[in-house]
């Protein structure tokens, strides 16, 4: 098969036309790609050169093979095969999900082993990935629910799946919050009935997405509990950076101000999950939303305080950063820098490691 075909396999496996491929290059990389060129390739008429490789193995999520500017052709259809062309395929999702429903599936304890082991994962795996492997959890724990225990399992897994929709697709990241938050209420645990919902309410005041629906996610986990936790914290910075987008500068230093008072009696020792918010971490939180408000000085601040405790394992993070720094630069009138600052340091990041939010931040610094 050559590259072309191959290319053409990817692209409609996720069933998107020749348009819709050029779009997402240029969506992520600032392009101008046009559906010709996709064409071309796909007929064999034209190779893509080193850079489009890069593009396409990233908005493909495949693994890229390139050996002194030549596609190993032959690793590359084995890792493409294995990692992007249909995974887990309807048949595999039935059988098991029956089998789960005829020996019972994994204990209470096992899921909340696999939740902590994707918490983990999810800060340093891309998006497909993730999404492939939480979308036959799903079918799994779906088979379980006469246990109300496994609601709030099932619920925590659903806001993770919706993380993994783009903002340019919100309506399913939103479906799955909603039904992410429905189905922690099924649980009867408050805990997990305010995660959700601030989970969720941070992820798409951050993405600058749903602001509507952060609020009232946010909002929901503020009325069910007021006990300091990480939802709690999460919610209250999903609404800062709504108020934040929206123009209310005194709503969402009020809501940070809260936020830290929160961090101080909630926040987290652990380093690297999804589940955990130490004190790296509410410092993104802080740089971005203080990049949105125009103070330089804060924003800077709380990037140095982020930096300082960064895990190195995490670049995605760092990157999140200079993405903030670019966006100082653009809402500051130098638009064209803050674009190229940013651009620079999504450069430095492996195309592999690209994440949807990065992706919306981009867009917000090029808007």
């Amino acid at each position: 098969m050559a590259i072309g075909a191959l290319i053409k396999d990817l692209r409609e496996a996720r069933g998107w036309s020749q348009g819709r491929l050029a779009s997402a290059i240029n969506d992520v990389f600032g392009t101008n790609l046009e559906r010709e060129y996709i064409s071309r390739w796909e007929r064999c008429k034209a190779s893509p050169g080193p850079f489009y490789l890069r593009c396409l193995s990233a908005v493909l999520d495949v693994p890229l093979a390139v050996l002194e500017g030549e596609v190993k052709r032959r690793d590359f259809l084995t890792d493409a095969a294995g990692a992007a062309i249909a995974p887990v395929v309807a048949s595999d999702l039935l059988s098991a999900g029956f089998a789960a429903r005829l020996t019972g599936g994994p204990s209470v304890d096992a899921w909340e082993a696999k939740l902590s082991t994707y918490g983990t994962e999810y800060m340093s795996l891309g998006a497909a990935d993730i999404q492939r492997r939480v979308s036959g959890e799903l079918v799994l724990v779906q088979q379980q629910l006469d246990n109300p225990r496994l609601w709030s399992v099932a619920s925590r897994l659903m806001t993770l799946y919706a993380k993994t929709f783009p903002g340019s697709d919100g309506a399913k990241a939103v479906h799955w919050y909603r039904m992410a938050a429905q189905a922690a209420d099924q649980s009867g645990d408050d805990d997990a009935r305010v995660w959700v919902r601030g989970r969720a309410a941070i992820a798409l005041g951050y993405e600058g997405a749903s602001l509507g629906v952060a609020d009232i996610l946010a909002d929901q986990a503020l009325a069910i509990s007021d006990k300091p936790s990480l939802g709690l914290l999460n919610a209250i910075f999903g609404k800062a950076h709504a108020a934040a987008i929206r123009g209310d500068a005194d709503g969402a230093r009020k809501l940070l101000d809260l936020g830290r008072s929160v961090f101080d009696k909630a926040g987290s020792y652990e380093q690297t999950s999804d589940y955990a918010v130490p004190w790296w971490r509410v410092n993104v939180f802080m740089s971005l939303l203080l990049a949105r408000l125009g103070d330089e000085r804060g924003a800077v601040e709380a990037q140095d305080a982020a930096r300082r405790e960064l895990p190195s394992e995490l670049p995605r993070f760092a990157t999140h950063l200079e993405l903030h720094r670019g966006l100082m630069l653009a809402r500051a009138g130098d638009k064209q820098g803050g674009l190229a600052y940013a651009t620079a340091a999504m450069d430095q990041l492996p195309p592999e490691k690209h994440s949807l939010t990065l992706r919306m931040l981009m867009d917000e610094i090029r808007a």
